[in-house]
């Protein structure tokens, strides 16, 4: 036994005498080597150091100041290195934190609502009550804690039992509807638009179901929506676009799979209670370029493509459950008809450029100037029912059809663009402009007017993607081809937009 403790004693030495030697070998001897070298570059300087002279003397001090900045900058860039990593260090400890919190928050949300389920379980057992026995109130609250969309279920218990009809407006024609509309918002709110201006939307509204409201900021954009919504006795909803939006999950909400809750947003309690409401509802999307429309949009662009409207349905949730809302079918929401989204779009550096197939897909009005003020006789709010603008909006196209003498001077600029700019227009143009310019026209509006407000939004605004300082000879020409097909005096916007692109490239 003792020669093994020997030969323990024996091992543990040697090792530890290693170790040392090792160490010693590391982070001692490469400096062992430094007073000599210190003492070499003295002994150096002192042999030659009378005979530098002047410029001797200059370049050592140079290369001496050079070395000192090559060490200064060395240990500068360790040192910001270092002060980096240690940022970063502590950044990933501090989202790792964060991310601990949100589960215990999560995790007490949850605790929190079984506590409460709980309670009010035993409330309704001391009470002797069963669930069928309960008021009315006090089982729209069951229901709405037990359902995966309070927020939606609670819209079922505001609007069951409740009559929503409107009754139509005896003799009422668009343009009477389009002066109401103008002299509400002068005489009620002191917005004043121009006449043009109320034409186009309301034709926008017939055409499609997005209307963009461009232009610099305090011009009217946002006014404009809300005065709908005053003047239909139906609050337009705002909802404040957030640049980190970036899909559908930021508009409509999304399931939680901790909670087995759906976060809804106001987006879609807005739009769940337009399926019960008879009148028109405004939602407006304000600074709606302050992130990429085409990503948290791009669900509603490609639904409101479909001819179809039955088949506009929105996907929520994958297995419905009894306790749903009324109106979800299937865990899908059909988009109601009578839902219509403006979006205000300002143009700076702050936002995101629209994209042709947002253009595309919607009706753009662009304001250049604030209103003016003028007399307008007082005018009362008007209940009227979506049945009856729909109904207006179709009579307008059967009695305004677009002629076929304007669709054949519509197909010659078409060419001459194709020909000179090598632009196209597609068939959805063509679509659109079937039921815009009949409207524009039932609302007091000349039907080459509708035609200049298609050609500049829908076709001249492509142009801005070109290099126009190499095109301007064709721009004139353009120019001229308009007043050829329509005559001096006629297509104002274009005529306008048309010198400003001259202009400004």
């Amino acid at each position: 036994m003792s020669a093994y403790f020997e030969y323990l004693r024996e091992i543990l030495k040697r090792f530890l005498q290693d170790t040392g030697e090792f160490l010693y070998r590391v982070f001692i001897t490469p400096w062992t080597d430094v007073p000599g070298n210190v003492a070499y570059y003295n002994n150096a300087l002192q042999a030659n150091i009378g005979s530098f002279g002047f410029w001797g003397w200059f370049f050592w001090v140079l290369f001496l100041l050079l070395s000192l900045a090559l060490i200064g900058g060395i240990v500068y860039v360790l040192v910001i290195l270092g002060r980096k990593y240690i940022r970063f260090v502590k950044k990933e400890l501090d989202k790792e934190q964060l991310g601990h919190q949100i589960e215990r928050l999560n995790y007490e949300l949850y605790q929190a609502v079984q506590e409460k389920d709980k309670i009010l379980n035993l409330k309704v057992g001391y009470m002797g009550l069963k669930p069928d026995g309960l008021d009315e109130e006090s089982q729209d609250t069951l229901n709405e804690i037990a359902s995966r969309f309070p927020k939606l279920v609670h819209v079922d218990s505001i609007y069951r039992g409740v009559d929503l009809d409107i009754a139509p407006y005896e003799g009422l024609s668009l343009e009477e509807l389009c002066n109401a509309f103008r002299n509400y918002a002068s005489s009620q709110l002191q917005l004043f638009y121009r006449e043009d201006v109320i034409r186009q939307m309301f034709a926008g509204m017939a055409t499609s179901k997005l209307i963009i409201l461009e232009g610099i900021s305090g011009t009217g954009k946002t006014s404009l929506a809300y005065a709908l919504g005053k003047f239909f006795n139906n609050d337009s909803a705002i909802i404040p676009v957030q640049p980190s939006w970036k899909d559908r999950s930021e508009l409509l909400g999304y399931y939680n799979e901790f909670t087995k809750k759906f976060n809804e947003t106001e987006f879609l309690r807005v739009l769940y209670a337009a399926t019960y409401r008879k009148d028109l509802n405004v939602i407006v999307l304000d600074e709606m370029n302050l992130a990429r429309i085409e990503y948290y949009f791009a669900e509603f662009l490609s639904l409101m493509e479909m001819r179809d409207t039955s088949d506009w349905l929105l996907d929520l949730i994958p297995a419905p459950l009894s306790s749903d809302p009324v109106n979800v079918k299937e865990g899908k929401l059909l988009i109601p008809q009578n839902a219509i989204f403006f979006g205000t779009a300002n143009n700076d550096d702050s936002t995101f450029t629209i994209s042709d197939k947002v253009y595309d897909r919607a009706i753009s009005i662009f304001f250049d100037d604030k209103g003016h003020a003028f007399d307008a006789p007082m005018q009362e709010a008007m209940n009227v029912p979506f049945s009856q603008l729909q109904l207006l909006y179709n009579d307008a196209v059967a009695q305004y059809p677009v002629s076929q003498s304007a669709y054949d001077k519509f197909e010659q600029l078409d060419r001459f663009i194709i020909r000179k700019f090598k632009l196209a227009f597609g068939n959805r143009i063509l679509k659109q402009i079937e039921t815009f310019i009949p409207v524009y026209v039932g609302c007091g509006g000349k039907e080459v007017d509708g035609f200049d407000f298609i050609f500049t939004n829908k076709i001249l605004k492509k142009f801005e993607s070109l290099n126009v300082a190499f095109l301007k000879e064709e721009l004139k020409e353009l120019d001229t081809q308009i007043d050829r097909l329509y005559g001096r005096g006629n297509f104002k916007m274009a005529h306008d937009y048309i010198e400003d692109l001259i202009k400004n490239n």
